[in-house]
């Protein structure tokens, strides 16, 4: 897993945290308000459609989208935070797996009906983020959807420290790569104190899948 070495803190976290409960910033426990927002806005439902959720972390966002009526499929790069989300819910029906974004199984190029990223694309270096940013599209299938949120910044805005805030441009990317740009929004949370964050919502059409180009972003 060479080019997950950057990676390797978040293994060392979830084991801290669970042999000396040393919190992880952003496991609150409860599904993340920024996603759910736009779920009820939109009323997503699951009705058996199958969804991934980019980055486990310790089941939250899967057990919400299962509640929702998804079949979903969960994977995290960090074994322990896989461990501890089995854990959280014993008798889940979400499929847990450890895996490297870097290095999914070719199996899951197409298969998903909708796909959850939140918070994972921020804490990725300039260079695995664009990568990234080109390999999630793969993962839907015809039709699917996803979602992204993340911390914002402007163009001219300092590049910051980890979690490093996206610029709307690397956001748009998506839109390069064969998504439809459903919406995308550019907004401060009601945290304490306040983020700026970008919350884009993408579908992949079949017109993409034979080559037309993209539509043009909203």
């Amino acid at each position: 897993m060479e080019e997950g070495q950057p990676l390797g803190w978040f293994e060392q976290l979830y084991e801290k945290a669970d042999s000396e409960s040393v919190p992880i910033p952003w496991a609150d426990l409860v599904p993340n308000p920024n996603v759910v927002a736009l779920f009820d806005e939109r009323g997503i439902k699951g009705e058996g459609k199958l969804a991934l959720k980019v980055g486990a972390g310790l089941g939250d966002d899967a057990e919400y989208l299962d509640a929702l009526g998804f079949e979903v499929v969960a994977f995290d790069i960090s074994p322990t935070a896989v461990r501890l989300a089995r854990k959280r819910f014993p008798n889940s029906r979400v499929e847990y797996l450890v895996a490297d974004l870097f290095q999914l199984p070719e199996a899951w190029r197409g298969r998903f009906d909708f796909i959850w990223e939140s918070y994972t694309l921020q804490v990725l270096p300039p260079d695995l983020r664009r990568k990234a940013i080109g390999l999630i599209p793969g993962l839907l299938a015809e039709n699917g959807e996803l979602v992204v949120v993340s911390r914002a910044r402007s163009e001219d805005d300092p590049e910051g420290e980890m979690p490093w805030p996206l610029l709307e441009s690397e956001l748009r990317m998506l839109e390069r790569v064969g998504l439809d740009c459903l919406s995308f929004e550019d907004y401060t949370d009601g945290e304490a104190p306040p983020v700026r964050r970008f919350r884009s919502f993408y579908r992949k059409a079949s017109d993409h899948l034979s080559g037309s180009s993209p539509g043009k972003p909203p």
